[in-house]
C-alpha cells in the first residue's frame, strides 16, 4: 500500500477518557478536520437515543452517510481527526476500512485511563453540562463492560496515552 501524506487519528477510551479533548488537540496541530460522533449524533438523533441499541442502530447510520465523505477527504490529501469511539474491535475494522480505502496509515490513540478516573471526569462533566450526552453510572458501566483494548494485531500504529486532563 502506497501511503499518502495525509493524516488519519482516531481515538479509543472509556468514556470520559479524554478522547474528545485529544481530537480536538490532534486536529489543531495537524490542521485537521475534526469529525465528532458525539456532536453529529446529537444534531442528527437526540430523540431517538434512549439505549445502547439506539446508539448501535444510530451510528451505523451515521456512519453510512459520512465513510465515503471521509475517504474522499483523505483521498485529498486533508488530514482528518475522527473522534469517534473506537472503543471495539468493529468499530476499528470500520475505520481501518476507511483507511485502507483511501490508501492512508492510521493513528490509533489508545486513552490508557482507568474506569474509576473516567467516572469521576464523568461525574464532573454532567454537572458542568459540557458535552452533548449526559450518562448515568449504569449507562457507563454498560458502555464500559463492551470496550475491547486494542491490539497491535489491528494493524494500526497505536499511541497510548495513560494520563489526560480535562
Amino acid at each position: 500500500m502506497s501511503m499518502h501524506s495525509s493524516n488519519f487519528h482516531l481515538v479509543c477510551g472509556y468514556a470520559a477518557s479524554g478522547k474528545s479533548t485529544l481530537a480536538r488537540q490532534l486536529a489543531q496541530e495537524q490542521g485537521a478536520i475534526l469529525l465528532s460522533e458525539d456532536r453529529w449524533l446529537s444534531a442528527l438523533f437526540a430523540d431517538e437515543l434512549d439505549t445502547l441499541a439506539d446508539y448501535v442502530r444510530c451510528t451505523a447510520r451515521l456512519r453510512n452517510a459520512l465513510g465515503p465523505h471521509v475517504v474522499e477527504l483523505l483521498q485529498n490529501g486533508q488530514a482528518v481527526v475522527m473522534d469517534f469511539a473506537a472503543n471495539t474491535v468493529e468499530a476499528r475494522a470500520w475505520l481501518r476500512g476507511l483507511a485502507q480505502q483511501a490508501d492512508v496509515s492510521a493513528v490509533l490513540h489508545f486513552l490508557d485511563v482507568s474506569q474509576e478516573a473516567c467516572w469521576q471526569r464523568l461525574v464532573k462533566r454532567n454537572q458542568d453540562g459540557s458535552h452533548e450526552f449526559q450518562l448515568s453510572r449504569q449507562q457507563f458501566d454498560k458502555l464500559a463492560a463492551h470496550f475491547e483494548p486494542p491490539s497491535e494485531a489491528e494493524g494500526f500504529t497505536m499511541t497510548r496515552h495513560s494520563t489526560m486532563k480535562k
